[in-house]
């Protein structure tokens, strides 16, 4: 699906400003003398540098080489707006005028040579991640060297034979503390049991009981205690 191009009022308005801004660079430029095709390279060449000082500031931070550059090509672009807005008659240029639009080439030349070349600042490594981790394969695995082969004069004495230590009786686990069980809970849990006495003839088992009760199994352990 293609997209509609719609109308973007900051992109019209920069249009428009860079435009103006060209014109006005261009006819100063033509009246300092640079006649020709000279005349309409002036204009690039202040707006490439001035957004080469951009975008350094906006990829690499700000630094004193790009806000230096980027003050430079402001002022030459609006220097020319400021100029050709009749404060100055472009027909009697002054000298000093020429001589800057003279060497503007060069001036820009060394401005974006140096904000495309020039190192962008990092942060300096810690000494602790600079040095380098020891290699596993290089490190050789030392045996322990007895004492007689290390000292000559060591005496080797027996150690004293042990005496076997008399088993110690283990004390009896203690007998887990009784659960409190509601009476009502026993009186329900008899009933219960007697019922199923009457119908099997046999006794009822905790986990038929835990069954009909409905209860945990530590509860109903509890309550056929009562019951025994």
């Amino acid at each position: 699906m293609r997209t509609a191009l719609r109308p973007d009022a900051v992109l019209v308005q920069a249009v428009i400003a860079g435009a103006l801004s060209f014109a006005h660079l261009h006819d100063l430029a033509a009246a300092a003398g640079q006649d020709g095709w000279k005349a309409w390279a002036y204009p690039i060449s202040v707006d490439l540098l001035f957004v080469a000082a951009w975008r350094r500031l906006r990829t690499d931070g700000p630094s004193r080489l790009a806000w230096c550059w980027f003050l430079i090509a402001l002022a030459a672009s609006l220097g020319a707006n400021i100029a050709t807005a009749g404060l100055l008659d472009l027909s009697n240029v002054p000298a000093w005028l020429r001589v800057l639009v003279a060497g503007w080439p060069a001036l820009a030349f060394l401005g974006g040579t140096l904000l495309a070349h020039a190192p962008a600042a990092r942060p300096s490594a810690s000494p602790a991640s600079a040095a380098p981790a020891p290699d596993p394969a290089l490190e050789v695995e030392r045996e322990p060297v007895p004492a007689a082969e290390s000292d000559p004069e060591a005496v080797a004495v027996a150690a004293p034979e042990e005496t076997p230590a008399l088993p110690v009786a283990e004390p009896a686990p203690a007998s887990p503390p009784a659960m409190p069980v509601p009476a009502a809970l026993v009186d329900h849990a008899r009933k219960v049991a007697a019922d199923h006495e009457h119908r099997t003839g046999t006794r009822i088992d905790t986990d038929t009981l835990r069954a009909r009760l409905g209860v945990p199994p530590h509860l109903a352990d509890a309550i056929a205690a009562h019951l025994a």
